[in-house]
């Protein structure tokens, strides 16, 4: 079913590794062309990997540094998308980061940045992107929750609200928008094997594997499918939805 995004525009948030990375490519072998965003200097290079990954199928691609938390960098990101690509069909919102600490421990600039990168990013991203696809009278939204959003997680009490909050954004979005053709759904991965996880301890790892039905975390490759079918016009129907790869960990 190659070509599902034949012909779309896309801007993707945190593209230069992980989930991100995965989806930019796969979006491309669907015939997209992509802006890759990535927040630092730091992720450049990395970033223009996942460039040269997405021409390799003959696809147009394009990096853009911003933080997405932050108001100004946004509008900049998405001037400079729709100047680039000329329009945006296709939004995901998968920037994020990982960090824990108990919630007695936890300082507050450890819960402030969680929300501000994995949260509001989402709702500035969305806010900038919106009336453009009101004037195009189209557009997927695609935002990257977390199992964990309805599982909880001790030492991820800012993770894990962050991530509902994502949920609860886009059920919200969806019923401002929905006599428009334009549609605000969720991916919430479970556990997956993404530059994320590298801080956590390898009995961490192996204890959340045991929780799993299929005994494994997944692979980048097990979780896009879902982006790449929310993106596409087969999705036209569903609103405010939320799909989760998750190998069992939690059934929705």
């Amino acid at each position: 079913m190659a070509g599902r995004l034949r012909g779309k525009k896309a801007l993707i948030t945190g593209a230069s590794s992980g989930i991100g990375a995965g989806v930019a490519v796969a979006f491309a072998k669907e015939g997209a062309d992509v802006v890759i965003n990535f927040p630092t200097k730091q992720q450049e290079t990395a970033a223009k990997k996942v460039a040269s990954a997405v021409r390799k199928t003959g696809r147009k691609a394009y990096v853009i540094q911003a933080d997405v938390s932050k108001e100004g960098p946004v509008r900049r990101l998405v001037k400079e998308s729709i100047k680039k690509l000329g329009q945006i069909d296709v939004l995901v919102n998968n920037a994020g980061i990982a960090s824990g600490a108990p919630v007695d421990k936890m300082p507050v600039a450890m819960w402030d940045e969680m929300i501000a990168i994995n949260l509001r990013s989402v709702f500035l991203v969305t806010r900038f992107v919106l009336p453009h696809m009101y004037k195009q009278g189209s557009g997927k939204i695609v935002n990257n929750a977390s199992q964990l959003a309805y599982l909880g997680s001790a030492g991820l009490g800012h993770y894990c609200a962050a991530k509902a909050g994502i949920i609860a954004f886009t059920r919200s979005l969806s019923r401002e928008i929905g006599d428009r053709d334009v549609n605000a759904n969720c991916v919430a991965p479970g556990a997956t094997y993404t530059p994320i996880l590298d801080a956590v301890e390898d009995d961490h790892i192996t204890a959340i594997k045991a929780m799993i039905p299929k005994g494994d975390l997944a692979r980048v490759n097990q979780i896009v499918p879902a982006f790449v079918y929310l993106a596409s016009n087969e999705a036209s129907h569903m609103v405010g939805q939320t799909i989760s790869p998750n190998g069992g960990d939690m059934m929705l």
